[in-house]
C-alpha cells in the first residue's frame, strides 16, 4: 500500500491499454457483441464506443484560450421601441452582442425588424456600438440594410474601424432558402463584390459576407452537407471578391461562417472544428497562410419543439456547450419559446443566462480547443473533414454552390438525409424528449408576447427559380397529431383515449405499459390503464394489451376475447413478438421499431370511424 504521506505521481499508476478497457466492456456486455456499441451518423460515419488518445494531434487554431465567445442576443421585436428596450435589457444582463433579425430572414421565425433606416436608428438608439458586436440577419429583400447600417454608423461619427459590425451579406443562402432570385449569379456576384468594396473603402473592417450553413441544417441535412455548403458558399464569395478587384487576403478576411449547433453534442463540436480546418485548406490552396477565421453558432431550429418547450432549454444548453467546446467565436441561442411566438423577457433571460453560466461558472472558454487530443473528437473531426470535402468537390464539379442549387443537386441530397432522419424519429431511433418520447399530454404551454406574426410580402419578380430548401422542425408531425387531439378536446370536452389492459404482476407489465402510454400519448391519445376486467367501452373504444413474455398465449387470447366482448373495437398488442399478436386476436402490433406516426394516424382514423357508427 502506498505511503499516504508521500505524494502520488503519474508513475504510480499503470497505463491502461485498450485491451484492459475491452475486458471491462466485455464484462459489462455479458457475452454481447462489442460491434453493437458502434453507431453511424447520417453521413455514414462510424462512431466507435472506445477510442485511444490522439497523442500527436494538434489544436485547431480558433478562439484563444481564456477568451469568452460573444454572447449574442436576438433583436426581433417588430416594434422598434420595444426592440430597443429588449436590447438594452439584454446588454445590461450580460449579452455582449446583438443579432438584428430583419423580417423575412432565415431565422426570423415569423417576426423581425422593419427594413428601413428609421426602424434601425430607433432600435440602436442609446447603444454604444463601439463596445457591442452587431450581426445582421438579412434576406434578399432586406439586403439593403447593410448600406443603411453603414450610413447610421457614419452619421453618428463613429470610427468605422473601431466597431465590430458583421454585415452578413449572403446571396447564395438567400437563394437556397427562397428558391427565387431576381438576378442570376453573375449579376449578384458583381453587385456583391461592389457592395463589399464600398464598405471596405469606408473603413469598415468586416467581415462582410457570411457563408451560412443553417439553411442546410434547417432542411434536415447532415453535418457534412452543412459544412460542404458553407464551404462552397465561402469559395464562391472568395472568387467573386477576387474577380471584383479585391486582393485575395482581403477577400479571405471578408468572409465568415455561421453554423447550427444542436444537441448532437459530439458531432456539433467536431463540426465546428472541421469548419476551421476546411477553410484553412482553402487558404492554403489559394496561396495564403491560414489564419483563424470567424465561426459563429446559432442553436438549431430543427431540434426545437412546441410541446414540452422547457425541454428546449436542455437541448439548447447541450448545443451551446458543444459549440463553445468546438471553438465558436459567437453563439446565439433561440429562446425555448421561439416555436410558440415572440419570446418574452423570461425566455430571453434564460437564453442569455444559459451562456453566462457556462462561461462564468463552468469556465468553458478557459482552454483553447479542449477537444484536441481526444481520440473520439479527433476521429470525428477527421471523418467530417473528409466527407465534407468530398461533398464540396461534388458541388464544385457541378459548377459551384449557385449552379448546384439551380440544378437541384443540393436539395436532392438533403432530401435523402431528411427522409432518413424523419424515419429515425418516427421509429424512436432519434428522440425528442416531450414530443416523440415522454410526452406530457396535460401540459400548460409557457407564455409568449402578444404580438402578431409578420405577414410575408409578395416576392420580388424572379428570373431564376429552384426548389427552396424547407425550414422544418423534426417534431412537427407529432405536434400535428397533438394539435388534432387538442381540437377534439375543445370540441367534445375529452381527448381520444385508449385503455391499456395489463396482465400479470406490476413488475411484469410496467415496462410495456409505460412504453404503450408514451407511444400513444406522443400522438395525443390519452392512455387509461387497468386490468382486463376494468375495461369499459364507454371510457375507451380501443385497447392495448400490455403483458410480459411470461404471460401465455392462451391468457392473451382470453384477455383479448374479454375486451372484444366488452366492446373494444380495435385491440393493439404491445411487445416485440409479432407472432404473439396473431395468437391474441389483436389487430395491430406495436414495439420500439414500429412506425409511430403511421400507427397513430391510423388510430385516429379508427377512432373517427367508430365515432361515426
Amino acid at each position: 500500500m502506498a505511503n499516504p504521506e508521500v505524494p502520488l505521481s503519474a508513475a504510480d499508476f499503470r497505463t491502461a491499454t485498450e485491451a484492459d478497457w475491452r475486458k471491462l466492456v466485455d464484462a459489462a456486455l455479458k457475452g454481447g457483441s462489442f460491434e453493437r456499441l458502434k453507431s453511424a451518423t447520417q453521413d455514414g460515419l462510424t462512431i466507435e464506443p472506445l477510442y485511444a488518445p490522439a497523442r500527436k494531434a494538434r489544436s485547431v487554431a480558433g478562439r484563444p484560450g481564456g477568451a469568452a465567445w460573444t454572447v449574442m442576443q436576438r433583436v426581433d421585436h417588430p416594434d422598434p421601441a420595444a426592440a430597443n428596450a429588449q436590447a438594452r435589457e439584454d446588454l445590461v444582463g450580460g449579452a455582449t452582442g446583438l443579432v438584428l433579425v430583419f423580417a423575412g430572414s432565415v431565422s426570423a421565425n415569423g417576426f423581425g425588424l422593419a427594413a428601413n433606416s428609421a426602424a434601425l436608428a430607433r432600435v440602436l438608439d442609446g447603444i454604444d456600438l463601439r463596445h457591442v458586436v452587431v450581426d445582421l440577419n438579412l434576406s434578399p429583400a432586406t439586403r439593403h440594410m447593410a448600406r443603411e447600417a453603414a450610413a447610421l454608423i457614419k452619421s453618428r461619427r463613429i470610427d468605422t474601424a473601431a466597431i465590430d459590425l458583421r454585415f452578413s451579406i449572403n446571396p447564395i443562402g438567400g437563394f437556397a432558402a427562397a428558391g427565387r432570385s431576381a438576378q442570376n449569379w453573375q449579376q449578384l456576384a458583381s453587385a456583391f463584390a461592389a457592395a463589399t468594396r464600398a464598405l471596405a473603402s469606408d473603413g469598415f473592417r468586416g467581415p462582410f459576407a457570411v457563408a451560412d450553413g443553417r439553411v442546410i441544417h434547417n432542411a434536415g441535412g447532415s453535418e457534412a452537407q452543412e459544412l460542404a455548403f458553407a464551404l462552397a458558399s465561402g469559395v464562391a464569395y472568395l472568387r467573386a471578391l477576387e474577380q471584383g478587384g479585391m486582393a485575395v487576403q482581403a477577400a479571405y478576411d471578408a468572409i465568415y461562417f455561421r453554423l447550427s449547433a444542436d444537441a448532437e453534442q459530439f458531432l456539433t463540436t467536431a463540426k465546428f472544428r472541421a469548419m476551421r480546418k476546411l477553410w484553412a485548406r482553402v487558404a492554403t490552396a489559394v496561396g495564403l497562410s491560414p489564419n483563424p477565421t470567424l465561426v459563429t453558432a446559432e442553436t438549431a431550429w430543427r431540434m426545437l419543439t412546441r410541446r414540452d418547450a422547457y425541454a428546449n432549454i436542455l437541448r439548447s444548453t447541450i448545443a451551446v456547450a458543444a459549440a463553445g467546446l468546438g471553438g465558436a467565436d459567437a453563439i446565439t441561442v433561440l429562446p425555448h419559446t421561439a416555436t410558440l411566438g415572440l419570446p418574452d423577457a423570461f425566455a430571453r433571460r434564460v437564453a442569455r443566462n444559459m451562456q453566462l453560466v457556462l462561461l462564468e461558472e463552468s469556465n468553458m472558454a478557459q482552454v483553447a480547443d479542449p477537444a484536441a487530443g481526444s481520440g473520439a473528437f479527433e476521429a470525428l473531426t477527421g471523418q467530417l473533414c473528409l466527407s465534407a470535402w468530398a461533398k464540396f468537390q461534388d458541388i464544385e464539379r457541378a459548377g459551384g454552390a449557385w449552379a448546384s442549387l439551380e440544378s437541384g443537386l443540393i436539395q436532392r441530397n438533403v432530401a435523402v438525409v431528411r427522409a432518413a432522419r424523419q424515419q429515425a424519429l418516427t421509429r424512436g431511433q432519434e428522440i425528442l424528449t416531450g414530443t416523440n418520447a415522454y410526452p406530457n399530454i396535460a401540459e400548460t404551454p409557457p407564455a409568449v408576447l402578444d404580438v402578431a406574426p409578420h405577414v410575408a410580402e409578395k416576392d420580388e419578380a424572379a428570373i431564376i427559380t429552384a426548389p427552396a430548401l424547407p425550414r422544418l422542425r423534426l417534431g412537427e408531425p407529432f405536434e400535428a397529431l397533438r394539435d388534432q387531439s387538442d381540437r377534439i378536446l375543445a370540441a367534445t370536452g375529452a381527448r381520444p383515449k385508449i385503455f391499456l389492459a395489463t396482465l400479470g404482476t406490476p413488475a411484469e407489465f410496467t415496462a410495456r405499459a409505460n412504453f404503450a402510454k408514451n407511444f400513444f400519448e406522443a400522438g395525443g391519445i390519452e392512455a387509461l390503464s387497468g386490468t382486463v376486467s376494468d375495461y369499459r367501452a364507454d371510457r375507451a373504444t380501443v385497447a392495448c394489451l400490455c403483458a410480459s413474455v411470461k404471460v401465455s398465449e392462451q391468457e392473451l387470447a382470453s384477455a383479448a376475447a374479454i375486451l372484444k366482448h366488452n366492446g373494444a373495437r380495435h385491440i393493439y398488442f404491445a411487445g416485440r413478438s409479432a407472432a404473439r399478436q396473431d395468437t391474441t386476436g389483436a389487430q395491430t402490433h406495436i414495439d420500439e421499431s414500429s412506425d409511430a406516426l403511421a400507427t397513430l394516424s391510423a388510430a385516429y382514423d379508427i377512432l373517427q370511424q367508430q365515432k361515426a357508427r
